[in-house]
């Protein structure tokens, strides 16, 4: 079992930057992969980016390349999305997710979720 807090949301004007962090309870933090997921108001929830648990392999959706960077620190059982030149649209709450194995983008595949954190982008 491991659980997840999320933290780092707020309110920020378009072309800003935010950075989300995931803290893990548990001493498995390493052994898992991590995804940030992501839901706007009326839509369905969406992958943003993954993590394997060594973190040496990244996936981003391609809404966010180049622009969301996804990041792992084990010896603080953390992962952290950086989030630059963010758009109204990247408004939603944002989720951490872990699961065993390999990062996928299915979000029924993450058995462990955080609360969420809001991001707010206003133009």
């Amino acid at each position: 079992q491991v659980q997840l807090v999320e933290s780092g949301g707020g309110l920020v004007q378009a072309g800003g930057s935010l950075r989300l962090s995931c803290a893990s309870s548990g001493r498995t933090f390493s052994s898992y992969a991590m995804g940030w997921l992501r839901q706007a108001p009326g839509k369905e929830r969406e992958f943003v980016a993954g993590i394997i648990k060594g973190g040496g392999s990244t996936v981003y959706a391609d809404s966010v390349k180049g622009r969301f960077t996804i990041s792992r620190d084990n010896a603080k059982n953390t992962v952290y999305l950086q989030m630059n030149s963010l758009k109204p649209e990247d408004t939603a709450v944002y989720y951490c997710a872990a699961r065993w194995g390999s990062t996928t983008p299915r979000d029924s595949e993450y058995p462990y979720w955080g609360q969420g954190t809001q991001v707010t982008v206003s133009s």
